[in-house]
């Protein structure tokens, strides 16, 4: 079982809706998580608790197990070993408590193209059991403040990848979910959708509710949130409050590279033909050719 510096926090607040007040009790706690694909160890039995009531970054480089530890926190990916309770429910022997409690936006989200807008988040408010009625009333919310209503009624098969990733957002939010799981939320995402998505993260957990996201993007993680998680080749490298986990270093940048080993990695001096200019242009090599 590797290190693992973990540390688990709370805030208080009131619930939004008829969700309850955040409590002691983590929000998500995972037990001895492992993951294999064929000879490949992807997740390397971590061990973790997320505090409830907080925005929570899963951060680490490409290839960490970041997207593989969320699929199986939330249900979409069975674990070779270990457990997983969110909300206080076992993810695998009671999932049907867990998914009622969680909202989901995957990486690489697969909507239904053929539907408008205002068809997907109508058809997942019924499908979630919500009154036709609030159904209707909260996708207007949802597509008003996400900058959405002037798009409606256009096919999601004609939504740019902003457009897209907002209305993934409001179909996780319909149901007014506990605690919301989002994998790489920003990700080719447009600095005018990116403010607006970051505002209304930052209005659900203000009103109780947790958020976990993965990001490789530090500065981002650091400008958001409350508590970190840094993983790398499977295992949690450590875990606590933003300023337990930078530390003494300058920045979580910092801190995030020396805990995942890149410090001294080589950063391009040896490609000293690379660049403008004839210096490094040898003879024969097609200089002035660009």
């Amino acid at each position: 079982m590797p290190d693992q510096g973990v540390a688990t926090g709370g805030t208080d607040g009131t619930g939004g809706g008829a969700r309850p007040a955040p409590s002691a009790a983590p929000a998500v706690r995972v037990e001895g998580l492992w993951k294999r694909f064929g000879e490949q160890v992807a997740v390397s039995g971590i061990d973790l608790e997320l505090p409830a009531g907080q925005f929570v970054g899963l951060v680490g480089p490409n290839g960490a197990g970041k997207t593989t530890t969320l699929s199986m926190v939330t249900g979409l990916l069975r674990p070779d070993m270990g457990r997983v309770i969110v909300a206080g429910h076992d993810v695998w022997a009671d999932p049907v408590q867990v998914k009622s409690r969680i909202g989901v936006l995957p990486e690489g989200l697969r909507l239904f193209e053929r539907l408008s807008g205002r068809e997907l988040l109508g058809y997942m408010g019924r499908l979630r059991g919500l009154p036709g009625k609030e159904t209707d009333s909260r996708a207007t919310q949802l597509l008003d403040i996400l900058d959405l209503a002037g798009s409606q009624h256009k096919l999601i098969v004609d939504y740019s990848t902003g457009m897209r990733k907002k209305i993934g957002l409001a179909a996780a939010l319909l149901h007014n979910p506990e605690v919301l799981f989002l994998d790489e939320p920003f990700e080719g995402v447009d600095p005018v959708s990116a403010q607006t998505i970051r505002g209304v993260l930052e209005r659900y957990t203000s009103s109780g509710a947790t958020v976990v996201f993965s990001s490789h993007v530090m500065e981002l993680v650091e400008s958001l949130c409350d508590w970190v998680a840094v993983m790398a080749a499977g295992r949690i490298r450590a875990a606590g409050t933003l300023a337990e986990v930078r530390g003494d270093a300058p920045s979580l940048q910092a801190a995030f590279l020396e805990l995942v080993g890149a410090q001294g990695r080589a950063t391009g001096e040896s490609l000293d033909w690379l660049g403008g200019g004839a210096a490094g242009n040898g003879a024969g090599s097609g200089a002035g050719v660009r």
